[in-house]
C-alpha cells in the first residue's frame, strides 16, 4: 500500500515540472521573430468498415419464376386516324404508342421543338391542325391526340 501512494506523489511533482518549462520556452520566444504560423497538418484517420449485421437466414421456399409482364392490349390496340394526324404520321392504323412516337420523329426531324424551353413543341400547319394551338406542352400533347383517334 505505501507504494501506491508514492505513485501520485511523484505524477505530481512531474506535473509541476512541467509548468516551468513552458514559462522558460515562454520568455525565450519574445527575443526571435516568430516565422508566419502555418495551419497545423490535419490528421488522416482511417475509417472503419460498418460492422456487418449476421442475419439467420431461414428455409426459403422456392418461388415461382416471374411471370414476363405481357402489354396491356389496349395499348397495342390500332386505332384509326384523324386526316389531320394522318398527314403528320402516316395513314396506317397505328397502336397509341405508335403514334407518339412518330410525332416525336415529325418534330426532331422540322426542329420544332422550343430552343429555349425544351418542353415545348411550336407547331406547323400540319401541328397546328392537330393541336389546335400554335405552341403546346409535351404533357398535354398526348391528350389532344386523343380528339383525332378512334
Amino acid at each position: 500500500m505505501a507504494t501506491a501512494k508514492k505513485a501520485p506523489a511523484k505524477k505530481a511533482a512531474a506535473k509541476k515540472a512541467a509548468p516551468a518549462k513552458k514559462v522558460a520556452a515562454k520568455k525565450a520566444a519574445p527575443a526571435k521573430k516568430a516565422p508566419a504560423k502555418k495551419a497545423p497538418a490535419k490528421k488522416v484517420v482511417a475509417k472503419k468498415a460498418p460492422a456487418k449485421k449476421v442475419v439467420a437466414k431461414k428455409a426459403v421456399a422456392k418461388k415461382a419464376p416471374a411471370k414476363k409482364r405481357t402489354p396491356n392490349a389496349a395499348f397495342m390496340k390500332p386505332l384509326t386516324l384523324s386526316p389531320a394526324l394522318s398527314a403528320v404520321v402516316g395513314a396506317a392504323a397505328l397502336p397509341r404508342t405508335e403514334i407518339v412516337r412518330k410525332l416525336w420523329v415529325y418534330i426532331k426531324a422540322k426542329g420544332l421543338q422550343d430552343k429555349i424551353n425544351k418542353r415545348m413543341v411550336n407547331a406547323d400547319e400540319k401541328l397546328r391542325a392537330v393541336f389546335g394551338k400554335a405552341q403546346v406542352s409535351m404533357f398535354e400533347m398526348a391528350g389532344l391526340i386523343g380528339k383525332h383517334v378512334k
